[in-house]
């Protein structure tokens, strides 16, 4: 009869002893989703907000997300075939690098991976991002802005002076060009213009069955 790998005691030596009990209650917790759950998968997240995991989560109640910490996931869940929590659970923890985590679930295969293909949201950019269009002003007024902003338009690099009061552009400027690696001020003019520029995605990367079967989605 094989070995059980259940009940195991996971050693957390390996981690900072700052936090010691909130990571043990982690590891606890995904090991209970183990049991719990038919299927793991590690999921990967392009423009990472808070706000639209946070939907993500309410759209799927009745599952699981884990995002960070992803060392001490990877001790729960097990980084070799001796100490793994069940078996091909090391292959699972070899893919937590990077902007990750983990999804617990009991859906099918075919209604996960639709809904996550097609699942994307629209954010407004933040610096490093990059642009994925150009966007210009025209020269002329902008009655969005009230008169005592027009000293901060400036300062993000801006033409602009006021005119009988109102804030006016005094020639066209190139905000930025497709590619551009956008820097701080270019992402605060996109946002205060309304001009989202980062997707938010969730790309799934592999999935874990409890069988003990492993695939890899990418």
């Amino acid at each position: 009869m094989p070995k059980s790998k259940r009940n195991k005691i996971v050693s957390l030596t390996r981690t900072k002893k700052k936090g010691l009990e909130l990571k043990s209650g982690l590891v606890k917790e995904v090991q209970e989703c183990v049991d719990e759950y038919a299927f793991v998968y590690v999921f990967s997240v392009e423009n990472m907000r808070n706000s639209k995991l946070k939907d993500a989560r309410e759209k799927w109640k009745q599952s699981r997300f884990f995002f960070g910490k992803n060392k001490v996931m990877a001790i729960a869940l097990g980084k070799t075939p001796e100490d793994e929590y069940k078996e091909n659970l090391c292959e699972v923890s070899k893919r937590l690098k990077g902007q990750c985590g983990l999804l617990f679930t009991n859906q099918s295969k075919d209604d996960v991976t639709s809904w996550f293909k097609e699942y994307s949201e629209m954010d407004f950019a933040r610096a490093g991002n990059k642009a994925i269009c150009d966007f210009q002003l025209d020269a002329g007024p902008l009655d969005q802005f009230p008169h005592s902003t027009e000293p901060n338009l400036r300062q993000l690099g801006l033409p602009t002076a006021l005119k009988k009061g109102v804030v006016t552009l005094l020639s066209d400027h190139t905000v930025c060009k497709e590619g551009d690696v956008l820097t701080p001020e270019q992402a605060r003019i996109l946002k205060l213009f309304g001009n989202p520029m980062a997707e938010f995605h969730i790309t799934l990367l592999c999935r874990w069955s409890k069988d003990g079967t492993f695939e890899e989605l990418t």
